[in-house]
């Protein structure tokens, strides 16, 4: 009878531990769907488009334009009708179709209800270029708090904040505040540094290195090392990966995806 209960005992841990890893699995697939919208984009909004050269917002909608990219783009500003040649509403919400990619160039304080008004507009991913969150002292450490609070009630992914932006050239795709557009290649590039994103950039157009992913991950708010290293991991169109890492969070985690 103790022996019975023994193998009953084991068979029902058996089930536990197969349904556990059943449902880790299929979180790491949703996971995975999630950051296909925010790096594989079939419409776009550059929220804080401006007319203005010297705005990022300006520059991020030209380099949009420059770069080609051939799924939908919208220009978001309440002050403009156009910019660029490209219709601008006044919100997200005024965009006519579901957007799979916002990237937000205004200042800090209006993050929190700009991501907010993505995650009811069903917005997937969002870049955050703008600053002036945890290095701004007490009250941009509270913005953080709240827009990632935010972020995770409408299960949003973020890119950022500080991030430079991101580029896919097999996409046509160059949603980052940065001069050059990177060549088509097979290797991800991702960066902790927007120094180094702009010094690379340069380097690898002059020396024709070309990438499959360019991306900034700024102050890692949401979307980490060990996030892109699972994403990235099954992308056809990347080889390898190369991480310029300032500092890590979560080693536990980002060994577990580096050892695949």
């Amino acid at each position: 009878q103790h022996f019975n209960h023994l193998i009953a005992n084991f068979r029902t841990a058996n089930v536990k531990t197969s349904n556990l890893k059943f449902i880790n699995m299929q979180a790491k697939r949703n996971a995975l769907q999630q950051l296909d919208r925010l790096f594989k984009p079939k419409t776009i909004a550059v929220i804080g488009a401006s007319v203005r050269p010297e705005k990022v917002g300006y520059v991020v909608l030209r380099n949009m334009l420059e770069a080609g990219y051939r799924g939908k783009l919208y220009a978001v500003n309440p002050k403009y009708t156009e910019v660029q040649g490209q219709p601008c509403v006044r919100s997200i919400h005024r965009v006519p179709v579901l957007v799979d990619l916002a990237v937000i160039t205004t200042p800090a304080h209006t993050i929190p209800n700009l991501v907010e008004e993505c995650g009811e507009a069903g917005v997937g991913g969002v870049v955050i270029i703008s600053a002036g969150f945890r290095e701004a002292g007490a009250e941009g450490q509270q913005l953080y708090a709240r827009v990632l609070e935010i972020a995770r009630k409408y299960e949003v992914r973020i890119l950022g904040p500080n991030s430079v932006g991101i580029i896919n050239p097999h996409l046509n795709l160059n949603a980052a505040y940065v001069n050059r557009m990177a060549l088509k290649g097979n290797i991800a590039f991702v960066s902790q540094s927007a120094a180094l994103c702009a010094s690379i950039l340069d380097w690898s157009v002059e020396q024709h290195v070309g990438f499959s992913h360019f991306v900034s991950v700024g102050a890692m708010m949401d979307v980490n090392f060990a996030d892109l290293i699972d994403y990235l991991g099954t992308d056809n169109t990347t080889s390898s990966i190369l991480i310029y890492m300032e500092s890590l969070t979560e080693a536990r985690r980002f060994m577990i995806a580096a050892r695949g």
